[in-house]
């Protein structure tokens, strides 16, 4: 059932959903061969069709190369890994290309931008988001780019925060491109902007949430439904709160009022059929159900005590959801817990997973690595009796940016380097 899981938050009927699980029960030679193209991966669910084998001592380092300064997350496409940097000692972002299998240097893109302080670290937020032939990218200070995936070369540019008389966020613009169709979106945060759609092409705007005032978030959206991506509906948890915005023209379904006391909501909401979980680290996490084109919504449960700060649930089965907590109070400690779908009610909980954060990545076999901010990876056998650790590793120093998993690979950035650790024993 934990296999099924991989692609049940996504799809819903049963002839379809079939199909995909059989493809899922293949030899794991062909599935380990998917790529990591955007945010959370492929399915932006945290879920990799890899199987996650236990291994002993540590885990070999493939390569590891410096990098410049940021928490946005490596992603991997057709033996390419991208990373999105802030070059040092310069008000200027990155976009570097590199060799998967031996970290060579393919190509590197530099774009100048504007002042920005913070204290929590200066480069870029936002993973970036694949194509076929392009590349988006959503720096600190708000500017959206678009560049060739074979050189590197700028297509074209929005300041997004110019063009929209749109506020920075207090820790910068930290939104990861959703790809629709032909559109590329972000949360933007200016009046009647609190979503934008641009054209892919030239970046000229598509459409614009024209009836949605709400300032930006650090969340990113996802797509709920399952027809052309078009005709379907983004989450999108803006400062106001979680709200259901059509594909096709930016016009708002509904608004569930999620607000953090902090502004500061930064998990991206999940689904589990017809539920979606969303969280953040004053408010708490919230069960909605939510119709299958998400035209309505209906509220399930809210616990007060799972504060997810910018740590992503994941699913591992129909009925329960891993969620990694932290607070803002010192001192700092992260806790896992395993969590009943349909109440909110916490089943287990294991204390000191990190600091702030710990990333989760489901695999098709149904285990979940973890990555805890102290740069350990975890394997874990997940149930919803007992905690179960089956591996462990240090892989890397401090992160708090997203691994990517592809070809027995993981692909992670520390405070200073990208790194590639082999899975494969």
């Amino acid at each position: 059932m934990l296999r099924c899981t991989t692609f049940w938050t996504i799809l819903k009927k049963p002839l379809l959903c079939s199909m995909v699980f059989a493809g899922l029960l293949s030899p794991a030679g062909s599935a380990s061969a998917e790529d990591w193209p955007s945010w959370l991966g492929p399915r932006r669910d945290c879920s990799s069709q890899s199987n996650f084998n236990g291994w002993k001592g540590p885990l070999s380092q493939a390569w590891k190369i410096p990098v410049g300064e940021g928490h946005s997350s490596p992603i991997v496409e057709n033996g390419k890994v991208y990373l999105h940097t802030k070059v040092k000692d310069s008000d200027s972002e990155a976009v570097q290309a590199f060799d998967a299998t031996s970290g060579k240097l393919i190509w590197n893109t530099t774009y100048p931008r504007g002042a920005f302080s913070s204290v929590f670290g200066l480069g870029p937020r936002g993973t970036p988001a694949t194509t076929a032939n392009h590349i988006f990218t959503f720096g600190v200070t708000g500017i959206l780019s678009c560049l060739d995936k074979t050189d590197g070369k700028i297509l074209w540019q929005v300041d997004t925060l110019k063009e929209f008389k749109a506020a920075n966020l207090f820790f910068g613009t930290s939104c990861s491109p959703l790809i629709v169709g032909d559109k590329v979106v972000v949360q933007v945060g200016g009046k009647a902007s609190a979503l934008v759609a641009f054209d892919q092409k030239d970046g000229k705007v598509a459409w614009q949430t024209k009836t949605m005032d709400d300032k930006s978030s650090y969340s990113s959206p996802i797509l709920w439904g399952t027809g052309p991506e078009t005709e379907r509906k983004i989450l999108a948890l803006t400062q106001q709160g979680l709200a259901s915005i059509s594909a096709k023209d930016g016009n708002m379904a509904w608004r569930f009022p999620l607000v953090d006391k902090l502004n500061e909501s930064s998990t991206t909401p999940i689904r589990m059929g017809n539920t979606v979980v969303a969280s953040s680290v004053t408010f708490g996490s919230v069960g909605l159900q939510v119709d299958d084109e998400g035209n309505t919504q209906k509220q399930l449960w809210k616990n007060g005590d799972l504060t997810c700060y910018f740590a992503t649930p994941v699913a591992i089965s129909k009925d329960h959801v891993l969620m990694v907590t932290g607070g803002i109070l010192p001192p700092p400690q992260a806790s896992l817990h395993c969590v009943e779908a349909s109440t909110g009610k916490i089943l287990w909980t294991k204390k000191k997973v990190g600091k702030y954060h710990a990333s989760l990545i489901r695999g098709a076999n149904g285990k979940v690595l973890m990555l805890e901010d102290g740069g350990d990876l975890v394997l874990m056998e997940p149930n919803s009796n007992a905690y179960t650790e089956i591996a462990r590793s240090k892989v890397c120093g401090h992160t708090w940016a997203h691994p990517a998993v592809a070809n027995d690979k993981v692909f992670l950035r520390d405070d200073n380097s990208l790194i590639c650790v082999n899975l494969a024993k």
